[in-house]
């Protein structure tokens, strides 16, 4: 059986990794850390400390990060464009040597009324970080593309960042769908 590793914020935690397992379980032995890998530089530090050996000869590593690099509680975004590319440029070179493919979802978007995230920066950040992560044989999953048109019904309207169960269960399904298409080139 296929190893599967699924690193990412609270995207992942509390949306897209609570389904992709099941939809994946005849396929893939999956790990994901019970943690919220927050912002790049957090989840670089988890994949050279904590989840290292957990992640180590994965077939397929999917991940994402951007919400809360992103995040701006006032006195601007978290985490520069330049840092988080650098961070992301780190994990994905990190990635690429416990893993035969790694694929990167960009960062979803948020309500247009979020009082921290602003959905210009997010597609600033996904446009800054895609075309090098591309160039470095990262395969793509664009679920910011994929959720944006349907941020009313997929984005929750009571904190306005995470997955509806509607959300939840259309990321899940589209994760999968990119994963099994990555794992037909392992064959």
């Amino acid at each position: 059986m296929k190893k599967l590793t699924l690193l990412g914020d609270s995207i992942r935690l509390l949306g897209y990794g609570t389904k992709v397992p099941e939809l994946l379980k005849d396929e893939f032995e999956v790990f994901q850390p019970e943690d919220n890998c927050r912002f790049a530089k957090y989840t670089l530090r988890g994949v050279l400390i904590e989840w290292t050996k957990d992640i180590e000869n994965s077939d397929i590593i999917h991940w994402n990060n951007g919400l809360w690099d992103i995040c701006d509680l006032g006195d601007g975004v978290f985490t520069s464009k330049e840092e988080y590319i650098e961070n992301m440029v780190r994990i994905a070179k990190l990635l690429k040597e416990k893993a035969k493919t790694v694929i990167f979802a960009t960062t979803t978007p948020v309500t247009n009324d979020h009082p921290h995230n602003d959905n210009s920066v997010i597609i600033e950040y996904n446009n800054a970080i895609v075309p090098i992560l591309r160039d470095m044989g990262i395969i793509i999953n664009d679920l910011h593309s994929f959720v944006y048109p349907h941020i009313e019904e997929y984005i929750r309207k009571d904190d306005k960042i995470h997955l509806t169960g509607v959300g939840i269960d259309a990321c899940a399904k589209k994760v999968a769908e990119v994963i099994r298409e990555a794992a037909k080139c392992l064959e």
